[in-house]
């Protein structure tokens, strides 16, 4: 059915819309989101006296190092999502298998986004920083929000598209 492989191929590109525009946020107001890392990563807002405070680094190369590879990650979500959804859109009206193919790029593009936002954010920063523990920079509960979309729109998407009878 032509409306599902349409919205489909919308909610990618929407999502390669967000994935672009964050990155293109964090490069044009750089310091923003850098304080948000310089933070997280020296854990110098959690719990006082934290036993975990010896993950804590300091370096600010290692915090440079560490944004532009969130900015080059959200880059290439962006990207991929990008040509997940104009593959699609190629194939709009192509059979079931020719379309089902083309969603290798649309999954490889949720896929690193989910692992950006989960792994990088929840685990990494949430966990192993104890982002968790900072009232003033927890990025959690937004990390979770484009986690849960980007899943639903993965499972939305890898459901196979059948030939219209």
């Amino acid at each position: 059915m032509v409306l599902l492989r349409l919205s489909k191929i919308a909610m990618i590109a929407a999502l390669a819309a967000f994935a672009f525009i964050v990155a293109y946020d964090n490069i044009v107001d750089y310091d923003s989101n850098y304080e948000f890392v310089r933070h997280v990563l020296s854990m110098d807002t959690t719990v006082p006296n934290n036993t975990l405070m010896g993950r804590a680094i300091t370096d600010e190369r290692i915090w440079t190092i560490a944004y532009a590879a969130i900015i080059a990650v959200e880059g290439l979500t962006g990207l991929l999502l990008l040509a997940g959804a104009l593959a699609l859109l190629a194939r709009l009206r192509a059979p079931a298998e020719r379309f089902n193919c083309a969603k290798i790029w649309a999954v490889a593009g949720l896929t690193v986004g989910f692992g950006l936002w989960f792994f990088g954010f929840l685990v990494v920063a949430g966990e192993y920083f104890a982002m968790w523990q900072s009232q003033t920079w927890n990025g959690q509960e937004a990390a979770f929000r484009i986690i849960m979309v980007m899943l639903g729109v993965l499972i939305f998407v890898t459901l196979p598209d059948r030939d219209a009878v």
